[in-house]
C-alpha cells in the first residue's frame, strides 16, 4: 500500500490522540501596541493556551498575525504568513490572516440584485468584486474586548458596516469571537444582523505553511478535502453556475494527496488566473451542519491542520499570486506557492447564482458562521 493511501487512517488516529497532551501553563491573553492607522492606535493581542500554543491577532482587520504551533519535537513554530507591523498590512497584503467581509471571494462585475433592486459594488479584481471591496473588513479597525472564558482566552471584535459601505445595502452589525482552546484549536465565531437584506459571507484568509512560515513551497503538504464536487470558474474566476464531479481528477482530494502531485496537470481549470488551485470545493455534509472540511499533514514537522465549519464550501488556494514582492515577518520573502489557504465559505458569486445556497441575510435574522483551525501532531 502506498504512503498516500495510508495517510487518511493515520490522520484520523492522530486527531483523536491529540487531546491527551499534557498541560504546560495557565492560559492567558495580553496585548501591546502594533502601530497606528490613520492616527488611530492598533493593538496586537496574544492568546496563549495551557499547552503553550499562541495566536497573535490584531484588531486591524481581525488579522491572525501569527500562529505558534508545536512540531513533533515540541518546538513552537509560526505556521502563518504575515508582517511584523500594521503599516506593512496597510501598504500591501494579499489578505494575510485577515477577516474577510462583507463577502468573501468574488462577485461577478460587482453587481447583484436583491428583491428586484440592483446594487453596484466596488470592483477591485479586474471586472469583479473581491473580498468585500477596496476597503473590506480586513482594512478597518475593530473594537476589541479581551477576556478569559471557560473555553479559553477569547478576543471579541465588533464593527458596524454602514448602509452603502462599498456599495452594500443595510447597516450590518458584526461580531467576531476568537477563542484559543486547550485542544490547540483556534475557533472563530462570526455573527451579524442587518436592517436591510444584504449578502454576507464572512471567513478568514490565513496563509499556512505547516513546515513554518518561509520554509519554502507547500507542494509536499498532504491534503484531504471532504468533497466530491467543485465549483468550476471562467477565466476571471467567476463560477460557470454548474458543479463538477471530481473523482479521478486533479481536484480529487478525497484521499490524502500531496499538493504538488497533480497541481501541474493538464486540466483547463488549473490554467486560469495564475496556475494552481484557487477554487471552491463543495463540502460533503448537510447544509448548515458543522463538520470537518479538510485535513492537511506536513511530513517534516509532523504538524496536522484540520479545518471545521458550518458553511457549504471551502476555497482551497495554493499561493499562486505570491511572487516574492511581499517581505514578511523577520525579513522573509514569500515566493510562489509558499503557502496555502483553506477558507470556509459560501460559494463564489452566490448572489448571482440562483442554484447555489442563499447567502442573503434579512432583517430579524442572525447570521452565524462557526469555524476552527485545529492542530495536532503525527509522531
Amino acid at each position: 500500500m502506498s504512503k498516500v493511501t495510508k495517510l487518511p487512517l493515520l490522520f484520523a488516529a492522530v486527531a483523536m490522540a491529540g487531546s491527551s497532551m499534557a498541560l504546560a501553563a495557565k492560559p492567558s491573553i495580553t496585548s501591546k501596541p502594533f502601530g497606528t492607522v490613520k492616527g488611530k492606535q492598533v493593538q496586537l493581542f496574544t492568546l496563549r493556551n495551557a499547552r503553550g500554543m499562541e495566536a497573535h491577532i490584531t484588531n486591524y482587520g481581525g488579522i491572525i498575525q501569527a500562529l505558534l504551533v508545536p512540531d513533533r519535537g515540541g518546538q513552537l513554530g509560526d505556521v502563518s504568513l504575515g508582517y511584523d507591523n500594521v503599516s506593512s498590512y496597510v501598504k500591501a497584503t494579499p489578505y494575510f490572516g485577515a477577516l474577510i467581509g462583507r463577502y468573501g471571494n468574488r462577485i461577478a462585475k460587482g453587481r447583484f440584485k436583491v428583491d428586484g433592486k440592483t446594487y453596484k459594488l466596488a470592483t477591485n479584481d479586474g471586472p469583479n468584486h473581491l473580498h468585500g471591496g477596496k476597503v473590506g473588513f480586513d482594512k478597518v479597525i475593530w473594537a476589541p474586548k479581551a477576556s478569559m472564558t471557560a473555553a479559553g482566552p477569547t478576543l471579541t471584535l465588533t464593527y458596524t458596516s454602514k448602509d452603502g459601505e462599498e456599495g452594500y445595502p443595510g447597516n450590518l452589525k458584526v461580531k467576531a469571537v476568537y477563542t484559543l482552546t486547550n485542544r490547540n484549536e483556534l475557533k472563530l465565531d462570526f455573527t451579524a444582523t442587518t436592517d436591510k437584506a444584504t449578502p454576507i459571507n464572512l471567513t478568514n484568509h490565513c496563509y499556512f505553511n505547516l513546515a513554518g512560515a518561509g520554509a519554502g513551497d507547500v507542494l509536499n503538504h498532504y491534503v484531504r478535502i471532504n468533497s466530491r464536487k467543485m465549483v468550476p470558474v471562467d477565466n476571471t474566476l467567476i463560477p460557470t453556475g454548474k458543479l463538477r464531479n471530481i473523482a479521478g481528477t486533479a481536484f480529487d482530494f478525497s484521499k490524502a494527496m500531496a499538493i504538488g502531485e497533480r497541481i501541474n496537470d493538464d486540466d483547463p481549470q488549473l490554467k486560469l488566473g495564475k496556475t494552481g488551485y484557487d477554487h471552491c470545493w463543495v463540502v460533503n455534509k448537510p447544509l448548515g451542519q458543522y463538520g470537518l472540511l479538510a485535513r492537511v499533514y506536513e511530513p517534516t514537522s509532523g504538524r496536522i491542520l484540520e479545518v471545521f465549519s458550518n458553511e457549504p464550501g471551502v476555497q482551497f488556494y495554493t499561493g499562486n499570486f505570491l511572487d516574492g514582492t511581499n517581505i514578511g515577518k523577520g525579513g522573509i520573502t514569500y515566493e510562489f506557492r509558499n503557502a496555502f489557504c483553506l477558507e470556509p465559505e459560501h460559494y463564489p458569486d452566490t448572489p448571482n447564482q440562483p442554484n447555489f445556497p442563499s447567502c442573503i441575510l434579512r432583517p430579524g435574522q442572525t447570521y452565524h458562521h462557526s469555524m476552527a483551525f485545529r492542530f495536532s501532531i503525527m509522531k
